[in-house]
Formats: C-alpha cells, sequence, structure tokens
C-alpha cells in the first residue's frame, strides 16, 4: 500500500511509504515489513500492532513527534489523508494570499481531536499555527495531553481540552474572549453501531482478510465512529451551533464522507445566512471525502480579520 494518489502538492506523504527511512525513524517497525506480490516492501495493514508503528514512524519523521502512544482500542488514523485536510484548509485560510498562512498567530480549533491528537501534530508543525484539540472522552484528552507534555515541538503549540458537555460542539470550548481563525472536524461518520460494523466488515474483504468481529485495524471507540443520526445530523449541529461564534471564527469546516449530504448541508447554511461557503474534493486512491467550509464574514471582513488581528464588526 502507498499513500497515494493526488494528495494536497505540499502533503509530504506523496507516492508509497519510504520503508528504509521510517524504519530508521522506528526500528521495531522492521519486524513487520514484507514484500508484496510486486516486490516492493510494505506491511500488513490488517494488524493493528504495523498500523500504530507505521504512524509512529511517520510522526517521528515527518513531524519530530519521537513520543506517541494510543490506549488500546482507541483510533489510530491514517496520516495522509489526515494531513490533506490540513493543507487544505491552509489554501482556504489564503484564499487571497500566494503563500500559505503560517505562524502562532494563526489559530486552529479541532473538535474530536481523540487520544491520537492527529490534526494538532499536522497544523502546529506543518505551519506553526496554535491549536487547540476538544474531546468529550477524559481518556482521550488525558492520552493527547500525554503526547503533548512529551513532545517539546508541541508543548508551546497545542493545548487539549475537555468538552464538558457531549452534547455541545463549540459552546463550553470556545470563551467569550477567544477568537479563531479555522475550525476543523473529523465527525463520527456512522448513525449506529450497525452502521459501522458493517463498513468494518467491508474493510477486511478489501484487505482479503477474514472478518474480525469488531476489531478494526485502525480501532476506534464508539463516539469515534458512530452516534444518533450520524454525520448529517451531527454537522446540522455544528453549522446551528456555529451561529453563536460567527464573531469569533473565520472559517468553519467539517469533514463528509457522503455526497449527499452535501445538499442539505448546503441549504441549512444558506437558511443560516453565511456569507461564504465551499465544498473541497480530497482523494487518495480510490477513496474520496469533502470538506465542508463556510463563514459569516465577506471577503472584505476576512481580510481585516487577518491583517488587523481584529473581530470585525458583522
Amino acid at each position: 500500500m502507498s499513500s497515494e494518489q493526488l494528495l494536497h502538492p505540499r502533503n509530504p506523504h506523496q507516492g508509497s511509504y519510504n520503508f528504509a527511512e521510517l524504519c530508521a525513524a522506528t526500528p521495531n517497525l522492521a519486524a513487520f515489513v514484507r514484500l508484496n506480490p510486486k516486490g516492493e516492501s510494505t506491511i500488513d495493514f490488517a494488524n493493528s500492532t504495523a498500523v500504530v508503528l507505521l504512524n509512529q514512524a511517520l510522526l517521528a519523521k515527518f513531524y519530530q513527534v519521537k513520543y506517541w502512544q494510543l490506549p488500546e482500542g482507541y483510533l489510530c488514523p491514517p496520516i495522509p489523508g489526515r494531513a490533506d485536510y490540513v493543507h487544505y484548509l491552509a489554501d482556504i485560510l489564503a484564499k487571497n494570499s500566494p503563500q500559505p498562512i503560517k505562524g502562532k498567530q494563526i489559530t486552529l480549533l479541532d473538535i474530536g481531536t481523540g487520544a491520537n491528537c492527529i490534526y494538532p501534530i499536522i497544523a502546529s508543525q506543518s505551519y506553526g499555527w496554535q491549536v487547540t484539540g476538544s474531546d468529550i472522552d477524559a481518556v482521550a484528552v488525558k492520552v493527547a495531553s500525554t503526547i503533548v507534555a512529551a513532545n517539546p515541538v508541541l508543548k508551546s503549540r497545542v493545548n487539549i481540552v475537555l468538552q464538558p458537555n457531549p452534547q455541545a460542539i463549540f459552546s463550553g470550548v470556545i470563551n467569550a474572549s477567544q477568537r479563531f481563525d479555522l475550525t476543523m472536524c473529523n465527525p463520527p461518520f456512522f448513525s449506529s453501531q450497525a452502521e459501522a460494523n458493517a463498513a468494518n466488515m467491508r474493510k477486511w474483504t478489501k484487505l482479503e482478510q477474514p472478518a474480525q468481529g469488531q476489531n478494526r485495524n485502525f480501532a476506534g471507540q464508539q463516539h469515534e465512529l458512530w452516534c444518533d443520526g450520524g454525520e448529517l445530523k451531527f454537522i446540522k449541529q455544528m453549522i446551528t451551533e456555529s451561529q453563536l461564534f460567527k464573531q469569533q471564527v473565520c472559517w468553519f469546516s467539517s469533514l463528509v464522507s457522503q455526497q449527499k449530504h452535501i445538499a442539505p448541508l448546503q441549504k441549512l447554511l444558506r437558511s443560516v445566512g453565511v456569507k461564504q461557503s465551499d465544498v473541497i474534493a480530497m482523494r487518495q486512491g480510490q477513496k474520496v471525502s469533502r470538506i465542508l467550509v463556510w463563514s459569516y464574514l465577506t471577503v472584505a471582513q476576512q481580510t481585516q480579520w487577518l491583517s488587523l488581528d481584529a473581530t470585525p464588526d458583522i
């Protein structure tokens, strides 16, 4: 397997994984590297231990993160696709700039950051942004905070907070004095455990492996994978709640896994009076996902926001 294809041009995970370099970064990975029928180095992506070690190697080599451990059963995300989301967000922020905007003056909020802390790691290390990650799971918050504390490159750039209200998204996380240039979210895609399990069965089939019950090679807790109403209901709540923070956030965003959800979400965005919105397609191999972005600011207000570091009047 490779991190192919059509990744964002700034995504460092282009082409096939260089396992020689990755094993140099994380020597324990070497025990899991094998040759595929084409004679190319790979790992067994059905093996969760191998997947975790691959992520550790990628984080060490590309993001200078030397300590990264997850509790058993928590989501271990594929890094190339996660990096794409961050790079496309950088493009949105810099719509009127020839270069991505870097530096600690840029603030990002990651909703549902998880124990893996992947988005804060990639965003802070790729662009130098200040990142806040929130989660409803106290264990995930503790583990992500430990990852931050254990890596000097993250300490001054990443802050992990507990969302005290499992029914809220922004409320309880964004306080009255805070503003964020960007928010991001990888919402629970499925509407039930049965739906998540069916998708998992399809993945094992694609990996040409026998079904292994509810076990997942990338793992994942319930709240990471499914919620009542699935992603459509979750993102609708996010859009509705975003109205309360339209003076404190420049760009809101969320991943959307199913194309059929885009039209009802765009209809809701129009009804709440957003000034700008867009849908960005991301493709990794045969997988297609989408980023839905929206803002209550005009282009002129966004320019003022970024250049003067002051909240524009709306």
